[in-house]
């Protein structure tokens, strides 16, 4: 059986792990028939690739010689085998609610390895955070005097980070300006039952520079807490660290050759994430170490020099190349002489970039229920999802393929593990919730499913 992608000059054919190639080219009719036994859309996980990014970038801070704590924010994606490849690789799991927090602490997650860093924190979910003694990224004044109301007199005190709101982030609702940082720190250094760990910050935007900024500001705060007598131990920079899922340079002549007519809404993007950016997690990770801290001494010589831990959230970049989803098209539409509309079994909740006026620039990749005819035409198709939604749309971008798809043939979309396959799964139209497995290799044989789902890792 052969796979095919699209043939534009200019396409984005997506980055993919070995596993998945054989998978797809190999073993398409294993594929077809997972889909017609699960359903569709079908996601597959790899969380074996979450551990190969852990070490990707604990081998970065261990070559500068800095202390570090890892935490894969669980909220990139609902997988439990994500979560469970993320403590069995040492680090621990940022969670931003109540419900995260209890599956954590079911996979065997301890406090020491939580970190809670959402902003809009529940009475039961700081209830829960204190009883395990998690670390808890403390968003606002007001937030610190609702914790400060919960915490009993006797016991360990509560770590806390406090997080910073820098100075280019003033119309952020998040976390705290320098003033109110300082008002919290003398709160927490009149109460025993704090533990002031440090400072946090998350920031938008993919820019290892702006993060840079960010702890050149946060220094000066550190700085005023040990003052005061307090110890902090650590800046947490939050996530935003960039991956790569297709080729730069394809990338890139295509982000410089496209037009409005390219979308079939005749609507170009403003913005696009950096689907072929330039610089790798941990390429991105060695440049902020490398950054200057002053006239005199790097980031990494900063972290070191004033024996602090660097922590970070990564999400997206530890779920690299963790899942594929697999949708089953349902019919091809003719829409004018040289173009049509491909609907397929699912919505695009599951690839959801055109939710939020953008795209998913990757191309899909074609797994055919039967042989390709021989005399094959090129053909040009959007993607439109089951529902009679006319925003359920997966791509409004105009794909080129080699062949008409057809009928219950599949099509591919890799790498959706951030933030793509379930961040807006619903059950509208009442179809059921998308399935999700665990992928597997076998070594020597055919690969296979086992259910990813929490009690397969109690």
């Amino acid at each position: 059986m052969t796979l095919y992608r699209q043939n534009s000059d200019a396409g984005l054919s997506p980055i993919l792990r070995p596993g998945t190639t054989d998978l797809l080219s190999q073993n398409g009719k294993l594929l077809l028939e997972w889909v017609e036994t699960h359903g569709s859309p079908l996601h597959l996980v790899s969380p074996e690739a979450l551990g190969e990014n852990v070490r990707g970038l604990t081998a970065v801070l261990a070559q500068n010689g800095v202390d570090h704590t890892i935490y894969y924010g669980v909220k990139v994606n609902k997988s439990p085998g994500l979560m469970h490849a993320a403590l069995e690789a040492g680090i621990g799991l940022d969670v931003s609610s109540f419900y995260e927090l209890r599956d954590a602490l079911a996979l065997g997650a301890i406090g020491e390895r939580i970190v809670a860093t959402g902003p809009a924190k529940t009475p039961a979910f700081h209830d829960a955070l204190v009883a395990c003694r998690a670390l808890i990224s403390v968003d606002s004044p007001e937030e610190l005097e609702d914790l400060s109301d919960r915490l009993p007199d006797d016991g360990e005190p509560q770590p806390v980070l406090l997080r910073l709101r820098p100075s280019d982030q003033a119309g952020s609702r998040f976390g705290m300006d320098a003033d109110q940082v300082l008002v919290c720190l003398s709160v927490i250094a009149a109460d025993k039952r704090f533990r002031f760990d440090g400072l946090h910050f998350h920031l938008s935007g993919y820019r290892w520079e702006t993060r840079a900024a960010a702890i050149r500001e946060a220094s000066r705060l550190i700085r005023e807490a040990r003052a005061i007598g307090l110890a902090p131990r650590m800046i947490d920079i939050g996530g935003g660290l960039p991956i790569r899922y297709v080729d730069t340079v394809a990338y890139r002549k295509h982000i410089e050759g496209q037009s409005a007519a390219d979308y079939r809404n005749g609507k170009l993007p403003s913005s696009f994430y950096p689907y072929g950016g330039d610089i790798s997690a941990a390429d991105w990770l060695q440049s902020l170490l490398a950054a200057p801290m002053d006239a005199r001494r790097s980031i990494a010589d900063y972290f070191r020099d004033e024996k602090l831990a660097i922590a970070l959230e990564p999400g997206r970049a530890l779920a690299d190349q963790t899942a594929i989803s697999v949708f089953r098209i349902i019919r091809v539409k003719t829409l004018g002489p040289d173009t049509a509309v491909i609907f397929v079994e699912g919505s695009s909740f599951s690839a959801c970039e055109t939710w939020f006026a953008s795209e998913f620039l990757l191309d899909p990749i074609v797994v055919p229920a039967v042989a390709m005819p021989a005399a094959a035409q090129p053909f040009k198709a959007y993607l439109a999802g089951h529902s009679c939604l006319d925003e359920d749309v997966l791509t409004n971008r105009w794909l080129d393929f080699p062949t008409a798809p057809r009928a219950g043939d599949l099509l591919v979309y890799a790498n959706t593990a951030g933030y793509q396959m379930d961040l807006l799964e619903n059950e509208f139209h009442r179809h059921p919730m998308p399935k999700r497995f665990r992928l597997h290799h076998a070594v020597g044989g055919a690969p296979f499913l086992t259910t990813d789902d929490l009690e397969m890792y109690l």
